[in-house]
């Protein structure tokens, strides 16, 4: 199928020349060449085939906390899940929660129902499709350790995908370009609310103290074994480097923040910088845990 039929079929679920920007925590991208807004199992299921053939590249957007999009008019479609994907079910112990919610809901909606083991996603600004494609995590856990099965739409058909087919790995997992996470299973337990409610509050306010706000997507780079990329970035002078309106944190050496006119390709070039300068005084070669959309050549 063509541009033209998904045209046809999206009607005003299509919004072509949609700037990505507020898309993304970094809040800097160019205009995708159309937004595609998918609110329900029919809406995927009518506009989906016309996905499977499309001539441009497609990518899910959810809330962007781990996105770099780069600048200018972007020849290729952006599909962003919302309504009927941003809902929890509670079955027992399990949960079956909606690609569109955010981590941080999700963990409080848990939390107050009294299952436990998924408090440590409440600081994490990604929406659950997104943390199951890089298996996100923090605070001693992630999302290989409380997911059962993931529910993925690919080519037109829908799985549920086990642990072993998923792979979780460290900011990995066999989520691919072409396919799109509607869902997770949740395997957690029964707990004490009130000590679950004191473990959310513990680590929304280690966050605060010691990650910096404004306009950043977190760690941009992994850690390597054994060591931590926020230290190895510091050892190698780079805390308050500049590019254009990225910044390094002077609060966190592993996050950069970007300012209000800074692009993308500022950021780019300071995550380069930053990258050749460990590797300069460490040796060490960081692997960034950005995904970048847009870019002949991510750094």
């Amino acid at each position: 199928m063509t541009w033209t039929e998904l045209r046809r079929r999206g009607g005003d679920r299509v919004r072509e020349g949609e700037s990505l920007a507020p898309y993304t925590t970094y809040r800097v991208g160019g205009e995708a060449r159309a937004l595609v807004v998918l609110a329900s199992r029919a809406d995927l299921d009518e506009i989906g085939p016309a996905l499977v053939d499309l001539e441009v590249p497609w990518f899910v957007v959810g809330n962007g906390s781990n996105l770099v999009i780069a600048d200018g008019a972007l020849d290729l479609v952006a599909v962003r899940l919302t309504g009927d994907f941003d809902r929890l079910e509670v079955r027992g112990e399990e949960a079956v929660v909606g690609a569109a919610m955010a981590l941080p809901v999700a963990a409080r909606q848990l939390s107050a129902r009294g299952l436990t083991g998924f408090e440590w996603a409440v600081g994490v600004p990604g929406t659950v499709g997104g943390a199951v494609a890089m298996n996100a995590g923090g605070h001693g856990s992630d999302m290989g350790a409380c997911v059962s099965a993931v529910e993925v739409w690919r080519a037109g058909a829908v799985e549920w995908w086990t642990p072993e087919r998923w792979s979780p790995g460290y900011r990995t997992s066999a989520i691919s370009a072409g396919d799109m996470v509607l869902g997770a299973r949740l395997t957690l337990a029964e707990g004490d609310p009130d000590a679950s409610r004191e473990r959310l509050r513990e680590i929304v306010t280690w966050r605060r103290e010691h990650q910096p706000g404004g306009a950043n997507a977190g760690s941009v780079f992994r850690n390597p074994p054994g060591d931590s990329a926020g230290r190895l970035i510091e050892a190698a002078g780079c805390k308050g480097w500049r590019r254009g309106g990225a910044v390094v944190s002077e609060k966190h050496a592993n996050f950069i923040q970007v300012e209000p006119g800074g692009t993308a390709s500022d950021l780019v070039e300071l995550i380069r910088a930053v990258r050749e300068a460990v590797q300069s005084t460490s040796g060490v070669r960081l692997v960034t845990e950005n995904r970048f959309v847009g870019f002949a050549e991510a750094p």
